[in-house]
């Protein structure tokens, strides 16, 4: 699984499944039905921690065989395999706002709309009209917005184990110009801020009420501190870099010594943002 994770980290999956279109998902996921093997689902592998011990059962990545974009006036349909940054530039080539903040974000749709991904004040479910979900028996499920529940990094289908494969997404109609300067502004400053240069998970916490995790961990000494081959990046500390060769325990082992200093200087409990996956 670490060929399959923007951290390279990751044991091995028992049955690992990439689906070709809707109708292999629904095979996959009949197929672990009727053989009662626990399924796991990914997309790009971000903003997910795998054991280093490895995942139980069947992992279905959704990727390039559900990435379609049909695009129609102010409307997006888009497969849950898509990128995020093919979604932002397709939405700039149709002179679509909204969709900027996507740009830098190397996670696809499937997996953005799950944990409500979002950055520079915006989030992804602002944008969804409809989804269409596949459901771990195989059945087509279709999702309003209202129905999706939206809030801060969560939608509710994790909780309702819920596959997605496509979405209607709303853009705002606007001049290719002004998207592209705001994508280019929010790309350079990622560049700036982030060390693209090393694998990482994104972001590794929460950001607590009205307050930015980053600057807590900063202030609490944190930049820079390591266990094993994992370090609080010193360019960004909210973000743990895999310096080579580092492991899930390791980067457990990282944010409970980071969440520790922080509750101890600021009496805030840190949750982190990133997912665990397999044996623990």
């Amino acid at each position: 699984m670490s060929k399959h994770t923007s951290w390279h980290i990751g044991g091995t999956a028992d049955i690992f499944v990439l689906p070709g279109d809707i109708i292999d998902l629904r095979e996959a996921l009949g197929f672990a039905r009727n053989n009662q093997i626990p399924v796991s689902v990914i997309g790009n592998g971000t903003n997910l921690l795998v054991s280093d011990l490895g995942i139980r059962g069947m992992v279905i990545k959704i990727g390039p065989g559900l990435s379609h974009i049909e695009v129609r006036g102010k409307s997006i349909k888009v497969g849950a395999g898509v990128p995020l940054p093919r979604l932002s530039a397709v939405a700039l080539r149709s002179s679509l706002s909204g969709f900027e903040f996507l740009a830098g974000i190397p996670g696809t749709v499937g997996g953005a709309l799950v944990m409500n991904a979002g950055a520079n004040g915006c989030s992804i479910g602002e944008r969804v009209r409809q989804l269409t979900a596949v459901d771990h028996e195989g059945n087509e499920v279709q999702l309003s917005k209202q129905e999706l529940e939206f809030s801060y990094r969560y939608s509710c289908l994790a909780k309702k184990k819920l596959i997605v494969a496509e979405a209607k997404l709303e853009g705002i109609p606007g001049s290719p110009e002004a998207i592209k300067e705001k994508m280019d502004s929010y790309l350079e400053r990622r560049r700036k801020t982030q060390p693209l240069e090393y694998p990482n998970a994104g972001s590794v916490f929460k950001n607590p009420n009205g307050d930015s995790a980053g600057k807590l961990i900063e202030q609490s000494g944190c930049k820079g501190m390591r266990e094993g081959n994992i370090q609080v990046s010193p360019c960004h500390a909210n973000f743990f870099v895999n310096l080579g060769g580092g492991t899930a325990q390791q980067v457990l082992a990282l944010v409970e010594k980071v969440q520790q200093r922080v509750l101890e200087k600021f009496g805030c409990k840190l949750t982190m943002e990133v997912q665990k996956l397999g044996e623990f």
